[in-house]
């Protein structure tokens, strides 16, 4: 077990390197800039970590468990009747993307991401497997529980959970995007009820016309 003292220096190796590697990217990032920004003698660093891919696999996997939206879902898994409540469960959903589009931490993440997931393996592999393929399979499952009860048109449930969380990381990328440009946001922060407004419509059941018509485009 780590000292408190161990503890505080740790966690801020994690805040620094969040900070350092969003701004320069991880490439960009050496050990000895994490360390000086922490206060600490580079050499510190390798007490709590040993190499800087430990701290950007630990830095995400600490964030992603810690993620509103992944516990928006347990809430959601743990009332088996959650999904009859229909568009307020989307609702929620897209809110909770709206509401981490101005959390400190998760733009920093998301800024992250966004610069290398075209070049670090590690992060495509982080982003798949912790957030991406876990979110749109809960998704789905949602959606194939509303399905069986007929609140929905059937149709293919991964399809749906894929169709529903794109436009949201979309908006999300706006919104960081107009802040990092000191622009107003609110128009793009409308786009999330009105997502879920026209993805409603197109997939409840009984809404008067065949076929269902893609909100991506």
């Amino acid at each position: 077990m780590r000292r408190v003292m161990g503890e505080s220096t740790y966690d801020r190796i994690l805040d620094m390197a969040l900070m350092l590697f969003s701004e320069k990217g991880y490439k960009g990032t050496t050990m000895r800039d994490i360390a000086a920004k922490v206060g600490i003698r580079q050499g510190g660093i390798y007490n709590h970590f040993k190499n800087k891919e430990q701290i950007l696999e630990k830095l995400i996997d600490e964030m992603m468990k810690s993620s509103a939206l992944l516990s928006l879902f347990d809430s959601l898994d743990a009332d088996p009747k959650s999904y009859t409540k229909g568009k307020s469960v989307l609702a929620k959903i897209a809110t909770t993307f709206k509401l981490l589009s101005f959390d400190p931490k998760n733009e920093a993440l998301f800024r992250l991401m966004i610069q290398e997931l075209f070049r670090n393996q590690t992060v495509r592999d982080l982003y798949h497997e912790k957030f991406y393929q876990e979110n749109v399979k809960r998704l789905s499952s949602i959606f194939f529980r509303m399905m069986q009860d007929e609140l929905i048109k059937s149709s293919d449930p991964l399809m749906l959970a894929n169709e529903f969380f794109s436009p949201l990381f979309f908006y999300q990328l706006q919104v960081i995007l107009l802040k990092m440009d000191g622009k107003s946001t609110s128009s793009a922060v409308t786009l999330f009820e009105k997502h879920v407004d026209i993805f409603w419509e197109s997939i409840k059941a009984g809404n008067g016309y065949g076929g269902r018509t893609s909100t991506l485009f």
